[in-house]
């Protein structure tokens, strides 16, 4: 991860546990690193070491070659000053020896060609300037990306390097189309007062430049050793039977992995045993498809159209069927193999079936979102079906409400039926008195008038009663011609009975108070003292029916 991420560096910028100090031996300070395993090989006293050296900048994350004209020989980790632009620049010796040959081959350098020379080992002044530069890169970094988005310009800037001297800042910047930034690179000399150099590079180098973790645990192939990167495609991973989900297939940088690649060509040598034009086979029930091809157990799973059903099949049985089938016979049955895996205990066994060894994508967590989508629809319709049986009782209680509230003003009206005989039975007795004052203070014969018209007051008492009862006895008809169905007469009989039991008690209650109050009247009308004789009183008249007027009191 380079020296600058170590967390265990001192105040001089170097790791503590580093036994090169400052150089690791097995390279973990530095990226892209090779192994020079003829580093310890002493030369002999007539050759010379290579003159070209490999050296790197910025902790690893680019290198170049330089040519060594100076006496000196340098070991890997040790730090020279470099020619630059219009300057000088600083890095690290990375490669020495024969194996620069090597390197240089791969990336197709030619010794005679015009290299960089190195100039001298650096000094304390060297380090001092050089670490001066690397401070402003953090700042500089954040002040292009702003720039670079005031002028609206689709890119973006994955870092900024500084020569050791100061005199040049180069930029390194990714983009999906061409981007016009002359405007930008006018802004950005006149901001940081240096020689301003732009290079576009790809997602996979951006990711190599920023560095992490993969999802394999390690670190990223990109920023650790691999330099060379080819593209990948998709048919890579139907070769090595993956399933085809771009979130596992992707990497850091959001292209396909390049692990992809690694084993592809030992799958490819694989599958070179299996036969070609097998993708269906003509059956008597159907044609087969294939869907998978096992190179580990050299094994070809079929399934028939509509069914999910697999069938594994020898890499010897689809041959045969090929040839029937060329031959224009189809065979009745797949004679599909039996897989079992053999348990600790030899009486168990268990069918496998089809196996999944690619790490498809597991559906658990759908069908837990399934069952607790299942579950609240299960508490809906109980509170639904909760809902519709409590309107359905308040449907009925409002029913019950109203059958009672029909039967109280039923109940009132005979209540009052039953308050207006009192009231009469006390008129008939005040005006008893008044009729006994007047027959006293008048002749016999007007006391036998007066005796007729008390017949016919309580005749027509009579007649009330025998009225009144047939009411009440039609009200208990028509109540008997509302009742409901048999089904809710059963409901509502003990409200009735209940109902008829309280008039009754109602009715017994106010007999003996009407039979009370006649006799209180009574013994009032006795004990009062008898009036004076009124000669001065008119005569009375009578009406067409006989009665006698009786006087009013004034």
């Amino acid at each position: 991860m380079g020296c600058g991420s170590c967390g265990t560096k001192t105040a001089d910028g170097k790791p503590s546990g580093c036994q090169s100090n400052g150089g690791c031996s097995s390279g973990g300070c530095n990226r892209i690193n090779v192994f020079n395993w003829l580093a310890d090989i002493p030369l002999s006293d007539i050759g010379k070491p290579y003159p070209i050296l490999e050296i790197a900048f910025n902790n690893g994350s680019r290198k170049d070659f330089f040519r060594n004209n100076t006496h000196h020989i340098f070991e890997k980790g040790s730090w020279v000053a470099v020619e630059g632009t219009s300057g000088f620049d600083l890095g690290q010796v990375t490669l020495t020896g024969e194996l620069v040959k090597l390197q240089m081959k791969k990336y197709g350098v030619n010794e005679s060609s015009e290299l960089k020379r190195v100039m001298r080992p650096a000094g304390e002044r060297d380090l001092e300037q050089y670490n001066n530069s690397k401070k402003r890169e953090r700042d500089t970094l954040i002040r292009a990306r702003a720039i670079a988005k005031e002028l609206n310009l689709e890119m973006k800037i994955a870092e900024a390097e500084y020569q050791a001297d100061g005199k040049k800042v180069t930029f390194f910047y990714t983009a999906d189309a061409r981007v016009d930034f002359r405007e930008l690179i006018k802004v950005f000399a006149s901001d940081f007062q240096a020689k301003v150099e732009m290079r576009q590079i790809g997602a996979r180098q951006e990711s190599a430049k920023v560095g992490g973790i993969g999802s394999c645990g390690r670190e990223l192939c990109c920023s650790s050793w691999l330099s060379d990167f080819k593209t990948v495609n998709t048919t890579a991973a139907r070769y090595q039977n993956l399933s085809i989900n771009q979130t596992k297939l992707s990497g850091q940088c959001g292209r396909l992995k390049c692990c992809l690649n690694y084993e592809l060509d030992t799958y490819m040598d694989a599958l070179s045993i299996f036969p070609e034009n097998a993708d269906s086979l003509e059956m008597a029930t159907g044609r087969a498809f294939l869907q998978k091809k096992d190179i580990f157990r050299n094994l070809m799973w079929y399934s028939f159209g509509g069914s999910s059903k697999q069938y594994p099949l020898t890499i010897d049985r689809v041959s045969e069927i090929l040839a029937l089938n060329s031959q224009g016979e189809k065979p009745e049955d797949l004679e599909a193999v039996e897989i079992q895996v053999k348990h600790k205990d030899p009486e168990k066994t268990v069918d496998m079936g089809f196996v999944n060894d690619v790490g498809q994508l597991t559906l658990s967590s759908l069908s837990k979102s399934a069952r607790k989508k299942a579950q609240q629809a299960q508490q809906q319709n109980k509170q639904r079906g909760g809902q519709q049986q409590g309107g359905k009782q308040q449907q009925g209680n409002k029913q019950q409400q109203a059958k009672k509230q029909g039967a109280q003003p039923q109940q009132a009206q005979a209540q009052q039926q039953n308050n207006q005989q009192p009231k009469a039975n006390k008129q008939q007795n005040n005006q008893q008195p008044k009729q006994q004052q007047g027959q006293q203070n008048n002749n016999q014969p007007k006391q036998q008038g007066n005796q007729q018209p008390k017949q016919a007051q309580q005749n027509n008492n009579n007649q009330q009663q025998s009225k009144e009862r047939g009411q009440q006895e039609g009200k208990q008809r028509q109540q008997q011609q509302r009742q409901p169905r048999p089904q809710q007469q059963s409901e509502n009989k003990g409200q009735q009975q209940g109902e008829q039991k309280n008039q009754q008690s109602r009715e017994q209650k106010l007999k003996p108070e009407q039979g009370q109050e006649q006799k209180q009247q009574e013994d009032n009308n006795r004990n009062r003292p008898p009036r004076k004789k009124n000669n001065n009183r008119p005569p009375q008249q009578k009406d067409d029916k006989g009665q006698a007027d009786t006087p009013k009191e004034q």
